[in-house]
């Protein structure tokens, strides 16, 4: 158990020492408690393949040692949170997406190198896997943001506005697929085109009841038949800084309510738990599904819960 009376980093931190992976215990020691970005980098490059991808279960939910479009993804977040998704780094990444791309130029939620090595159940390799906005949104809105410029971008940026524009029409929208469009809105260069497919995609999530806006009454709340039991997203699952595109979707009020539910979701050993909604890497939701994967992911739900509530200016 985490030491009774401390604060929410100090029983965080007793849990992460107890529990994590390398790259989590260098993540959380950059963000509170004043580490370097070298051993964070250090850590990641274990991870790294000779094909400028990465693999190794970067993201548990995929094993084995095959680089893939959601750990690659997931790479380039910890080099954003370190102010080091730039330069000759990212050259060799993008030489790596545009190698695994689809026809149409983005990427697929899962290669078919994965043949043959576990993977979480609801993650079924195919032959030729289509494009795939979860894979394909948050890249493309991370390297914008940091002034990437590849040859890659151009074909995944028009997929990405393509697949935004239909989201919500005709078929109701996915609480993942939005969560993927809000990471592409928040980095795109066009932010007046970005703005308003935010205000539609803001009426979308509210129209279709995509957020639980009262986490006290998440039980009633309308469950659809593509969502596993008591997987919900909440206002901070869609905007998770201040900043995003998606915050205007929602009142103080109904922020306010998911981060204070948000801080009481931290557990007696110090971490947060893998829950069925949106703090999973890739837009995917987080299950238990095997031993290893379910201790891999809880460091990492922690962390993103820490600097969720931290970007709101939650005492931690």
């Amino acid at each position: 158990m985490a030491p009774s009376g401390a604060s929410a980093v100090a029983r965080a931190e007793h849990f992460v020492w107890l529990t994590a992976r390398v790259l989590e215990q260098r993540r959380f020691a950059y963000h509170f408690l004043g580490g370097g970005p070298d051993p964070v980098e250090a850590a990641l490059a274990a991870y790294l393949g000779d094909d400028g991808g990465y693999g190794h279960a970067l993201d548990p939910d995929l094993r084995g040692p095959v680089s893939q479009p959601l750990h690659t993804a997931h790479a380039l977040r910890v080099l954003d949170e370190i102010g080091r998704c730039r330069d000759r780094r990212v050259e060799r990444v993008c030489r790596y997406l545009t190698a695994v791309s689809t026809a149409d130029g983005a990427l697929p939620a899962l290669h078919p190198s994965l043949r043959g090595y576990p993977a979480a159940p609801w993650a079924p390799v195919t032959d030729s896997p289509p494009s795939d906005l979860l894979a394909t949104g948050p890249v493309v809105g991370l390297l914008h943001r940091n002034d990437v410029w590849h040859a890659w971008l151009f074909r995944a940026t028009d997929f990405c506005w393509a697949a935004i524009d239909t989201l919500g029409r005709g078929a109701p929208a996915r609480p993942h697929e939005v969560t993927a469009a809000v990471a592409f809105l928040d980095g795109a260069p066009d932010r007046r085109r970005a703005q308003v497919a935010a205000e539609r995609l803001g009426r979308t999530v509210r129209e279709q009841r995509l957020a639980v806006l009262d986490p006290a009454r998440a039980n009633g709340h309308p469950q659809p038949v593509d969502r596993a039991p008591g997987e919900c997203h909440y206002p901070y699952d869609f905007a998770r800084t201040p900043g995003s595109v998606a915050r205007s979707w929602f009142t103080d009020t109904e922020l306010e309510r998911s981060l204070d539910f948000l801080a009481a979701s931290q557990q007696g050993d110090g971490g947060w738990p893998i829950r069925p909604h949106g703090l999973g890497h890739g837009g995917h939701p987080r299950r238990a599904w095997a031993p290893s994967t379910a201790l891999e992911c809880r460091p990492m739900a922690t962390i993103e819960a820490l600097l969720i509530l931290r970007a709101y200016g939650r005492a931690i």
